[in-house]
């Protein structure tokens, strides 16, 4: 099957062919992977880029630490091989955010056909819908918002945030304190010019991807979408919007996992339990959830007016035909020759019920508990294991057990 890629014209076939939505599929890393066989329009060849990418950023380190001795000994606190920040960075992490590219975009393609498939959009406002969709496709492949990222990842990501917050106070295999400042090895000079420049850029990719997302959400939300308050989806036929939460599940998993390697070399080698970082562990849940379930809540504000409207007319609608109901039934002005028995009047007495109780129930927020907890629990898992640190497996175990039966 062959994918559209390029900006959406400005008539899509009367409205029956939009092109298929991807957060994924432009900029410059993009054609370039494409030029270098490691990608194509489908986004497949997932291992090959795994593979490439993260070896050029890991397999360098160990190489250089082994040539100067800090590969597992040596004279440093923090030889290579017992890193295990950098190996969660570089081989959990990077390839978790390539997969992720794959699973946000299978995803997404058909959200668009989503949108008109419910006649979500009115007529009136198919040419905002339709410049919302070109805006978002002209901002993902944007040269200059790459470039400016790689500036940003080596101006603020390397020399300001890595050297001063992040890096170990401590000799390590890739810097050695000094009165002066650190000083870097030859792997840790790969490290801090190529591996976490290829690391940062990548993620800092996918922010720049989630903006796009939440912009464009935002500016369909200001479209007055018909929304139908007794869609039995509770969600005036959102829903599949909701849904869209899942495809970051794997980016949910990634930044625990870096958060996971940076805690974890903390506690084994700064001597730092795992409850002193409960703070960190929070911030970093509600920054997922904030980043991923955040822009859906702009949909909160028609949802709640729908309902509003929907509550107002079907309860004028109900007052009408329940009023009829027992000026037939309980009035005396029932027909001599029509039974109460198997009289539809009934049926349509408990669909209109039914039709109201759904209007009263729909949901004025696009996110489900159960994604909440999805999310979370997708962002923890990677922090479980470091709970062995301070518990044995076997009271790990019991507790587990415990809490789940």
């Amino acid at each position: 099957m062959k994918i559209r890629t390029a900006e959406p014209a400005n008539g899509w076939d009367a409205l029956q062919n939009p092109p298929d939505f991807s957060l994924v599929l432009g900029g410059p890393l993009f054609q370039l992977l494409r030029k270098a066989h490691l990608s194509d329009d489908a986004l497949t060849m997932v291992r090959q880029r795994i593979t490439v990418i993260s070896l050029l950023a890991w397999l360098p380190l160990l190489l250089l630490s082994a040539l100067e001795g800090q590969l597992y000994g040596g004279s440093v606190a923090v030889p290579f091989l017992l890193d295990i920040e950098v190996h969660v960075r570089f081989l959990v992490v990077l390839p978790l955010l390539i997969v992720a590219e794959l699973v946000v975009h299978r995803r997404m393609r058909p959200l668009l056909q989503q949108f008109l498939e419910r006649n979500l959009i009115p007529e009136n406002a198919i040419g905002q819908f339709k410049a919302a969709v070109t805006s978002a496709f002209r901002l993902r492949n944007s040269v200059l918002a790459e470039v400016l990222l790689i500036v940003l990842v080596y101006g603020l990501g390397i020399l300001v945030i890595w050297r001063h917050f992040v890096a170990l106070d401590t000799a390590t295999w890739y810097a050695i304190p000094s009165a002066d400042g650190s000083k870097l090895s030859l792997a840790g000079t790969w490290y801090g010019y190529v591996s976490l420049p290829i690391f940062q850029f990548l993620l800092c990719r996918w922010y720049f991807r989630l903006f796009i997302w939440g912009r464009f959400l935002w500016r369909v939300s200001r479209i007055e979408l018909s929304l139908i308050p007794t869609h039995p989806d509770n969600l005036g036929g959102l829903s599949f919007i909701s849904g869209q939460i899942h495809a970051f599940t794997v980016l949910a998993v990634a930044h625990g996992a870096l958060l996971a390697g940076t805690l974890a070399n903390r506690i084994f080698f700064m001597g730092i339990g795992l409850p002193q970082f409960k703070i960190e562990i929070a911030i970093v849940v509600i920054f997922t959830m904030c980043i991923f379930l955040g822009p859906l809540l702009f949909f909160a504000p028609q949802l709640s007016q729908a309902k509003r409207k929907g509550s107002r007319e079907y309860g004028v609608l109900a007052e009408r035909y329940v009023r009829a109901f027992d000026t037939k039934w309980l009035r005396g002005g029932v027909p001599a020759d029509e039974t109460l028995l198997g009289s539809g009047d009934l049926q349509s007495l408990a669909d209109l019920g039914n039709s109201f109780a759904v209007v009263r129930g729909m949901n004025i927020v696009p996110v489900k508990k159960e994604d909440v907890l999805r999310l979370a629990g997708a962002t923890l898992a990677p922090i479980v294991p470091l709970t062995l640190t301070i518990m044995s497996l076997e009271d790990l175990m019991k507790t587990l057990f415990g809490v789940l039966f």
